[in-house]
């Protein structure tokens, strides 16, 4: 991390931007019964685990939230290899009652091309047919390479192509912050 320019976000920014997030998809769906969160690994995985807690704690409801797993629909990794019936549900467990008819809200860190996104929405699809999927992300740095739009977003953060965004936060790294970094810098 030495090559930071500016922190964007502290714990308290990340903190107070999760809490309005939460917020919006309450407001957004009358509430929470129908929803399940799909945090796509790693920090996404967090950052939704983080919003159902504070749901929880102000609808005294839980969510379902799990772990979305993406690698095998990656078009930047190499060869593709998502034509096995299942797949996604045998790599991240997924029942396909889990997302049926539901509410599926995905989580990521840094909203970027939108590829990430695309993958995410494959692989659900490949499980079962939510009612829809909405979109949660802490940064949008735009620079989309695909029709892709959040509904949730806590900081939006214009930057040049040669920037990148960083998003720490406890559970991984030790410390909650999101950052920008120039050139060589650790994210995207």
């Amino acid at each position: 991390m030495d090559d930071i320019r500016h922190v964007i976000m502290d714990e308290n920014a990340i903190r107070r931007a999760l809490t309005r997030i939460a917020h919006e998809i309450l407001e957004k769906n009358k509430g929470i019964d129908g929803c399940v969160f799909a945090g796509i690994r790693t920090r996404g995985v967090y950052l939704a685990r983080r919003v159902a807690e504070r749901i929880e704690e102000i609808e005294g409801k839980p969510v379902p939230a799990f772990d979305l797993d993406i690698t095998p629909y990656r078009d930047d990794r190499g060869e593709r290899n998502i034509a096995e019936p299942g797949r996604a549900r045998a790599q991240s467990g997924l029942d396909p009652a889990e997302i049926h008819d539901r509410h599926v809200i995905l989580f990521d860190d840094v909203l970027y091309t939108g590829r990430t996104i695309r993958a995410a929405m494959d692989a659900i699809m490949d499980v079962g047919r939510p009612r829809t999927i909405q979109l949660a992300v802490l940064v949008d740095r735009g620079h989309r390479e695909l029709p892709i739009r959040p509904d949730y977003v806590g900081k939006n953060v214009p930057t040049s192509r040669s920037e990148s965004i960083g998003v720490s936060l406890k559970e991984v790294d030790g410390t909650d912050m999101v950052a920008i970094y120039g050139t060589g810098g650790r994210a995207r």
